[in-house]
């Protein structure tokens, strides 16, 4: 069973940054793919970003290209989100999510594991 543990989030005005942390119990072929959602309140869980631990693939949300990257520190199994000119309409749950494969990384349905959430809230 692989355990993710998200930090990081925190109340930023708009046009801040924060770097969110996830945190992974394990490397094995499960999490091949980390993946990060977030959820707003009466909003559905969406897709931002995604990467492999070798971070040779990324991939963005078109939402937040250019503002956030994705990136991963083998050494401390630990998946970070450096966002950058955060929006209020960006306040939300962010989830770090892991999954074997790149097939459909955008999709939450194909994640396996999950983080238990960190909020981040922007402030206009």
């Amino acid at each position: 069973q692989v355990h993710l543990v998200e930090s990081g989030g925190g109340l930023v005005q708009a046009g801040g940054s924060l770097r969110l942390s996830c945190a992974a119990s394990e490397r094995t072929f499960s999490t091949f793919a980390m993946g990060w959602f977030r959820q707003a309140p009466g909003k559905e869980r969406e897709f931002v970003a995604a990467t492999t631990w070798s971070g040779g693939i990324t991939y963005y949300a078109d939402s937040v290209k250019g503002r956030f990257t994705i990136s991963a520190d083998n050494a401390k199994n630990t998946v970070y989100l450096q966002m950058n000119s955060l929006k209020p309409e960006e306040s939300a749950v962010y989830y770090c999510a892991a999954k074997g494969s790149w097939y459909q990384i955008q999709l939450q349905r194909n994640y396996d594991y999950w983080g238990q959430g960190t909020q981040v809230t922007v402030s206009s």
